[in-house]
């Protein structure tokens, strides 16, 4: 919730926030967290007053999203203005402010916020070592003293292929949340030959969760050519062998 938010002409709707986002979206492209396909970010804000600006009228209670534009990172190559942020009304799915044009993936984003009202961002990115998991369609082994502890699942789940901006991807990427309960909140998807899905609470988790699972994707991998050599028989986590998964 936003406390005591002032608008004038000067200060764009949510602009703190907007200008968080960018920064965001620009540092992790800057670190190969995503390639110049593309990626999105999204962030659930709920003002606590009710205010208008440029026409427009925002109220108290209602759940809006910030969300970066299409082509954020062909066009642009990530480096985005806070004007550039979209301004969504969530219940909805329509662009109220910003520069730019509405992802089509807006509709993964909002079944995942509709799966789990404690979920605040929805980021989506073409993680290039997480891609590697991804496009085989596996569970990522969890072998990381980071991730096994931050991920409670015990694993890193590739669901199954749907076509990517589809309402298939969606409603699939909805329902797998619904399952998880209270642990939708703090997750990370694997999907099929598109990349990686983070719900969170917080921005900043999610580019922590992102950039550990993709430390996690390498040594994964190198561990699996070890299997494959002979060198050991089992992943190794935490001083004990495992199968992979921790659970």
């Amino acid at each position: 919730m936003i406390e005591n938010y002032n608008i004038t002409k000067e200060r764009l709707p949510f602009e703190n926030e907007r200008k968080d986002i960018a920064e965001v979206a620009r540092e992790m492209f800057n670190r190969q967290m995503t390639n110049v396909a593309g990626g999105n970010i999204s962030v659930k804000i709920t003002p606590d007053e009710t205010f208008s600006y440029d026409e427009q009228t925002y109220y108290a209670g209602h759940d809006y999203l910030l969300m970066t534009p299409t082509f954020m990172s062909e066009a642009w190559f990530s480096k985005l203005s806070a004007t550039q942020i979209l301004v969504i009304d969530l219940a909805n799915g329509k662009k109220l402010a910003g520069e730019g044009r509405l992802t089509r993936e807006i509709n993964m984003h909002i079944g995942a916020y509709e799966a789990n009202k404690d979920i605040n961002v929805v980021y989506h990115s073409h993680a290039p070592k997480s891609m590697f998991w991804a496009t085989l369609g596996q569970d990522m082994p969890n072998l990381t003293e980071v991730t096994s502890f931050n991920l409670p699942l015990g694993k890193i789940k590739c669901l199954p292929y749907r076509e990517a901006c589809s309402k298939e991807l969606a409603d699939l990427v909805h329902d797998e949340l619904v399952k998880l309960g209270d642990q939708a909140k703090e997750n990370i998807f694997l999907l099929n030959s598109h990349g990686v899905l983070i719900t969170e609470t917080d921005l900043h988790a999610a580019t922590e969760v992102l950039e550990t699972v993709e430390w996690n994707a390498e040594i994964a991998y190198k561990q699996s050519v070890f299997k494959q050599l002979g060198l050991i028989k089992q992943y190794q986590s935490r001083g004990e062998s495992t199968n992979g998964l921790l659970d």
